[in-house]
């Protein structure tokens, strides 16, 4: 298994060395960076090779959301999750729109935390389920339209509606009974019918269009 670098960006210092100190003491993970600000964001990101960041949203300068813009003009594939104190409306969608793939509450357990960052390495898009439902409402909201048909089974809506709420990959698995290879296998095939590349987009489109 492959280690995933990780690099972090908090203005709180107690907090991201408990982050930090987290990842380091967990088999398969390997702390990358540890910043204060996003002030260079860009080099300090190119300086650590992260395969995931972990970023705050109120930071001294510059704030996370717009650090994420940022990373994403010279990084577009590099997974960024929102870990933030912050659940307000305009945040959450401020940052998905931003280009995160993941929002996530400084409340979330460790080993919640833990299997997130797994999950957004391997294409997930995990959000607290709080968030999630956010998310839902808002694009419910937004869009009246009848949904289109992507001709999706049975078994491969089940999927979309856990990867809607927020969870893993594993947790997938666990809550549908079958193996994550298998929901591997579901979310592969999701993708190409709805024509998207990652669960990010999977789950704005599902939303957007009311497909589930």
């Amino acid at each position: 298994m492959a280690t995933i670098r990780i690099t972090i960006f908090d203005d709180n210092n107690r907090f991201r060395e408990s982050i930090g100190l987290l990842f380091e003491t967990n088999h398969g993970f390997e702390l990358a960076g540890s910043f204060p600000n996003v002030l260079n964001v860009v080099e300090n990101i190119a300086d650590s090779h992260p395969d995931v960041v972990l970023m705050d949203i109120d930071m001294p300068g510059i704030n996370g959301i717009t650090a994420v813009k940022k990373v994403q003009e010279r990084f577009p594939k590099l997974p960024i999750i929102m870990l933030t104190a912050f659940d307000e409306d305009d945040k959450v969608f401020q940052s998905i729109c931003a280009g995160a793939m993941g929002y996530l509450l400084k409340n979330t357990q460790p080993h919640n935390l833990i299997d997130a960052v797994r999950d957004v390495f391997n294409g997930g898009a995990p959000m607290t389920p709080s968030i999630a439902r956010k998310v839902m409402l808002h694009f419910q909201q937004q869009n009246t339209s009848a949904p289109n048909d992507y001709h999706l089974s049975e078994r491969e809506k089940e999927v979309l509606a856990q990867l809607v709420k927020g969870l893993s990959l594993k947790m997938i698995a666990d809550e549908l009974f079958v193996s994550r290879e298998t929901i591997k296998t579901h979310v592969k095939n999701i993708y190409a019918k709805l024509h998207v590349s990652c669960a990010t987009e999977a789950v704005a489109k599902t939303l957007k269009e009311r497909l589930i």
